[in-house]
C-alpha cells in the first residue's frame, strides 16, 4: 500500500476502535506494521481523530495507546537504532492529547477517571517518563476541581448510547484491572530493565522485581491486631505445641 492508502484504511480502523481488545490489538498491529514508513503519519492521525471523535472514542483511542506503548516496548530491538516506535511520539505530545481525550466542561468527567487509572499505571510501570507522566495528572487534578464548579448541563444522551457506554468501561476497567500487576520482563541474555528509555537518576539501576516491591508497598496496609492473630493461627498451624498454648490463651 502507498501512504495514502495506509492512512485512510488506519483512520478507518480508529474510527471502528471499541473497547474489545481484538479491536485494539488489530489497530495496534497495524501501526507497528507501518511505522518504519509512516509512523509520523499515523500519529497524526491519532491525534486528528482525537480531535474529532466523541468522548467515548477518545478514551478508546487512549487504550489503544495504552496496548500500544506496551507492544511498543516489548517489540523493541536490543540495539539502540532501533528506537522506540510510538513511544517518544506519546511522550512529546502527551498533555496534547490528555487535553482532548479529557476536554474541558462537565463532558471532560466521564473520561477523567478512566484516563487518570491509565496515567497512574504508566507511571508505575515507567512506560512514559514519570515526570513528565506527573505533569500530566497535576494539570488533571486542577482541571477536576474546575469541572466540579460548572453547573450541570442538560444535554440528552441516548440510551442505547448510555448502555455502549457503561459496557465499554466494563471491558476496559477489565483489561486494566488485569495489566496492572503485570510488571515488565527480562530477556535472555539481556540484563533486567525497566520499560522506560529516558534517564532517571534514582531508578535507572532498578530491576523489574523493584517496581513489583513498589506496588507491593503502597497497596499493602498497616500491621493491625488482625495480622498478629493471622500470624499466631499460622504459627499454631506450624508448630502443634506451641498452637495449643495459643488456643487456651485465647479461650481465657
Amino acid at each position: 500500500m502507498d501512504p495514502f492508502e495506509v492512512r485512510m484504511q488506519f483512520l478507518a480502523q480508529l474510527k471502528r476502535l471499541s473497547a474489545s481488545q481484538p479491536s485494539i490489538q488489530k489497530t495496534v498491529s497495524f501501526a507497528l506494521k507501518y511505522f518504519s514508513r509512516c509512523g509520523e503519519d499515523l500519529w497524526d492521525c491519532i491525534v486528528e481523530e482525537c480531535q474529532k471523535g466523541s468522548t467515548n472514542t477518545r478514551i478508546n483511542i487512549f487504550y489503544f495507546l495504552d496496548s500500544l506503548c506496551e507492544t511498543s516496548l516489548a517489540s523493541r530491538p536490543s540495539t539502540s537504532s532501533g528506537g522506540n516506535f510510538y513511544v517518544s511520539y506519546v511522550t512529546r505530545d502527551l498533555k496534547k492529547v490528555v487535553d482532548l481525550v479529557v476536554p474541558d466542561g462537565r463532558v471532560g468527567l466521564l473520561n477523567l477517571m478512566s484516563t487518570t487509572q491509565v496515567l497512574e499505571s504508566w507511571r508505575a510501570k515507567r512506560v512514559i517518563d514519570p515526570a513528565v507522566v506527573s505533569e500530566v495528572l497535576e494539570s488533571l487534578e486542577q482541571r477536576q476541581k474546575r469541572m466540579h464548579d460548572l453547573p450541570t448541563s442538560n444535554e440528552h444522551i441516548p440510551s442505547d448510547e448510555v448502555q455502549k457506554r457503561i459496557e465499554e468501561d466494563r471491558e476496559r476497567h477489565k483489561r486494566l484491572r488485569e495489566r496492572r500487576w503485570v510488571q515488565p520482563t527480562t530477556r535472555a541474555l539481556l540484563p533486567p530493565r525497566l520499560a522506560s528509555f529516558y534517564p532517571l537518576p534514582r531508578i535507572s539501576n532498578e530491576f523489574p522485581i523493584d517496581v513489583e516491591f513498589d506496588n507491593a508497598w503502597e497497596t499493602t496496609s498497616d500491621w493491625n491486631e488482625d495480622d498478629d492473630e493471622a500470624a499466631q493461627e499460622e504459627n499454631a498451624l506450624c508448630f502443634p505445641d506451641a498452637g495449643a498454648s495459643y488456643k487456651e490463651t485465647k479461650g481465657r
